[in-house]
């Protein structure tokens, strides 16, 4: 079944009437054709033909604004792509008169709509907040995400109360990174970040039909930014890490220790580890469908990792998890602790931009260290003992380079190291 929407073509007086043209849908199947009037017009002028929508900046006569319109149009397509597709799945043949008369059902509009109340159109941040409800439920965010977004709709409320999708412009999305930069006091990298946010929503926006400025996807600010700063432990680190005899007084770092162990020699994040149940563990090995990406990975476990499950088997922890594992921010605290005492203090020196200006900080290694350096730990070291990146990348769930291209560079530094000490012929 294919179907398109148009303007109705109707002579008056011999000539092809322009000003408040109903848009129709024409429906075809097997050689049948139906039409369907969706209960709109508006002027030729302000129909896209190509896109089958309502050109930016239009109302109809009874002032109803061209992205309600659009979002009225997207309803009765969503539709028509539901009733194809059900009749597929289920193998029904195609009544289109039955298709008329549920669809007139479904979107009649009163004749005398010149007398009903005009919808009022969405705000920016009316838009902005049943895009997280809708993103956040189809593609079932984490709190984390969800506190992003709202930490951008603050900056974004700071910056213009009265913004508008269609005056998002260039220069106005210009003027929020300097409102960033200068009054938020972020650094590059963090605009950057926020930019990202923000285009995720107006591409929703477009899509949606609720505007057609579609000037975000030209806007590439020139944010100067140094290469991202990897910390993981070299398997020097780890073994002090791992030998490294706790206090009696201290006894409570010891369990972190082990999950975080368990992390670097799995590649399990933070969240994946903390749901692992013992039922996820069979014949050495690790099935989870992961609770960021949503992908099912399968790794085996290597000796050290089997004997910390092995460890903890009769224990009985809350929901049958496999491994003590507390919350990500006591843990992030206790791993400094423990990396201190076990000398992790090689210094690192971390670059940032704000603007132009370029900053930068040493701090002892430890001080770096969390729970994502666990999953760090064992790319590179994996990467640095020879297995091959794409092996890597099918036990973590990496799905392209591009997020792997960091931990390679590291790989490509210890080359040049190699080099220096080997080939000095």
């Amino acid at each position: 079944m294919r179907y398109k929407l148009s303007l109705e073509k109707r002579k008056k007086d011999g000539e092809i009437i322009i000003e408040n043209v109903p848009i129709r849908i024409a429906v075809n199947h097997n050689g049948q054709r139906i039409t369907l009037s969706t209960g709109y017009r508006i002027d030729a002028k302000a129909w896209d033909e190509k896109g089958q929508v309502v050109l930016q900046g239009y109302h109809n006569k009874q002032k109803e604004p061209y992205n309600i319109i659009n979002s009225k149009l997207a309803l009765q397509k969503s539709f028509l792509d539901n009733f194809s597709l059900k009749h597929q799945i289920e193998r029904l043949e195609i009544d289109l008169e039955k298709l008329k008369v549920d669809f007139a059902e479904e979107f009649s509009r009163k004749k005398n709509v010149k007398h009903q109340e005009v919808e009022q159109e969405l705000s920016f941040f009316e838009l902005y907040d049943l895009f997280v409800k809708e993103r956040g439920k189809q593609n079932d965010w984490m709190q984390p995400t969800y506190t992003k977004f709202k930490s951008l709709k603050k900056h974004l409320v700071n910056f213009d109360k009265k913004l508008h999708l269609d005056k998002l412009d260039e220069e106005k999305l210009t003027d929020l990174v300097e409102y960033l930069r200068k009054e938020g006091k972020m650094k590059n990298t963090t605009i950057k970040k926020q930019l990202g946010f923000l285009k995720w929503f107006l591409k929703w926006a477009v899509e949606k039909n609720h505007t057609n400025n579609n000037a975000y996807q030209g806007f590439k600010p020139k944010l100067k930014t140094a290469d991202k700063q990897v910390i993981y432990l070299s398997s020097a680190e780890l073994d002090l890490v791992r030998n490294y005899k706790i206090p009696e007084s201290k006894q409570y770092l010891e369990r972190v220790r082990d999950v975080f162990l368990f992390c670097c020699y799995t590649s399990l994040r933070y969240s994946d580890v903390y749901k692992l149940q013992k039922h996820d563990i069979k014949k050495g090995k690790i099935e989870i469908v992961t609770q960021k990406t949503t992908d099912k990975l399968s790794i085996k476990l290597n000796s050290k990792a089997i004997e910390l499950i092995d460890k903890y088997k009769e224990f009985h922890f809350k929901d049958e998890k496999a491994l003590p594992v507390i919350s990500n921010q006591r843990m992030n605290d206790y791993l400094k602790e423990l990396c201190e005492l076990a000398q992790i203090n090689e210094p690192v020196t971390a670059i940032d931009f704000v603007g132009n200006r370029r900053i930068e900080n040493t701090y002892p290694k430890y001080s770096l260290v969390g729970t994502h350096t666990g999953r760090r730990t064992f790319i590179c070291n994996a990467l640095l003992n020879g297995m091959p990146a794409h092996a890597v990348m099918k036990i973590t769930g990496h799905s392209d380079y591009k997020a792997m291209q960091p931990y390679i560079d590291i790989v490509s530094k210890d080359v040049d190291n190699m080099v220096d000490k080997y080939i000095n012929f």
